[in-house]
């Protein structure tokens, strides 16, 4: 029997939806409340590492992933001319008959975790979002704003790196800082002969391109900013153009047929990495909410689905719920740190022009870190 008899979970992202997911295997009442009434999810394709697919195989969602995204084994590597000079091994650590990476529209991963968050029996409220927190021994009573007002054994804030949970429990804690880059993603058709990820190596830039499905992928590419300021997405196609001027192949192909209605997404890059430990009391923050990261390693939603693996496994251990999410936050932290800290380097290593071999190895060094066992 679980330490802990309900829980209200704050945010419907990934972490969040495999947070509730995670808890309700272990008989535990949920109620999940996110803010937007529609549950929408925005953005473009996602890449998932191995690490990611054995997470989200601990979940229980892995057939659905490969049969409505795309998985496959290794990842060639290119030219800026598109030619392939090499191909890099993806291990099948989730298993032998999951292929080492993949990739997945955001929607569509989004709404196979909603399908399993309400099948586990979570409760979900949509619309709603917290106007108190308020600890009283063994309950946090947590006001909403519909006006009502619900009492948890324990506060699980999930959502993301603007965290409103964050504020509340944590005044004093660092905020999201500017990394330097803006991400560029744009989902297009599938030619037949990209069958896996592909890294496209200009002379000062990188772009890639990953399946999310048997008819599409998604090209995306990191730029140099001075500030996060806002772009108008009327001017993103130009701008994604001018940015690509360097790569044929299959890139410039895709390069010259933006138009006005192309499929781009653009947003800065911030990252955050806050100390340990991640609660207050019986309120214990995941996922972007304190370890937001860059793309560069492919890990942000993995690290928050490993979050709500190791949750769950931790409440199992026993203990109270002051020493549980103590040794979350201990057997979470460094693994984190490896991969905010690593991904803020490659972007900075992207942005002076400095030593590819760093690169590589740092690179090489964290993917074989994250191999390990969580």
């Amino acid at each position: 029997m679980s330490i802990i008899q309900n829980a209200l979970i704050i945010g419907g992202g990934i972490g969040g939806m495999c947070t509730a997911i995670e808890l309700r295997k272990r008989g535990i009442a949920v109620d999940l409340i996110e803010i937007d009434p529609d549950w929408r999810v925005y953005g473009a394709g996602i890449t998932i590492s191995g690490p990611t697919l054995r997470a989200f195989q601990q979940v229980g969602v892995i057939e659905r992933i490969m049969a409505e995204g795309w998985c496959a084994d290794g990842c060639d590597v290119a030219g800026a001319d598109g030619r392939v000079v090499a191909q890099l091994p993806t291990p099948r650590i989730a298993g032998p008959n999951v292929p080492g990476g993949g990739g997945i529209m955001r929607p569509v991963l989004a709404r196979i975790l909603a399908d399993a968050t309400r099948a586990s029996g979570t409760q979900v409220r949509l619309g709603v979002s917290f106007t108190g927190i308020s600890q009283h021994g063994e309950q946090v009573r947590v006001a909403f704003t519909d006006g009502t007002e619900g009492r948890y054994d324990l506060v699980v804030g999930a959502d993301g790196v603007l965290s409103k949970v964050r504020e509340a429990i944590f005044p004093q804690a660092p905020k999201p800082k500017f990394t330097g880059q803006g991400s560029w993603r744009a989902v297009v058709p599938r030619p037949a002969d990209i069958v896996r990820a592909t890294m496209f190596m200009g002379e000062h830039v990188k772009a890639g391109l990953n399946p999310v499905s048997q008819d599409e992928m998604y090209l995306f590419f990191l730029d140099k900013r001075e500030r996060a300021d806002y772009i108008d997405p009327q001017d993103w196609p130009a701008i994604l153009r001018e940015e690509l001027a360097e790569f044929g192949g299959v890139v410039g192909e895709i390069r010259d047929a933006f138009t006005p209605e192309s499929r781009i997404v653009y947003r800065p890059l911030a990252a955050l990495m806050m100390p340990a430990p991640w609660h207050v009391g019986r309120v214990v923050l995941i996922g972007d909410a304190v370890h937001a990261t860059t793309p560069h390693l492919a890990s942000g939603a993995g690290i928050a689905v490993e979050d709500a693996v190791v949750l769950a496994e931790e409440l199992d251990a026993g203990g109270s719920v002051d020493e549980v999410l103590l040794r979350f936050s201990q057997r979470r932290f460094e693994r984190c740190r490896l991969v905010v800290e690593s991904s803020v380097r490659l972007g900075q290593i992207e942005q002076e022009g400095g030593s590819k071999a760093e690169h590589g190895q740092l690179m090489r060094d964290a993917m074989v870190a994250l191999l390990a066992p969580i």
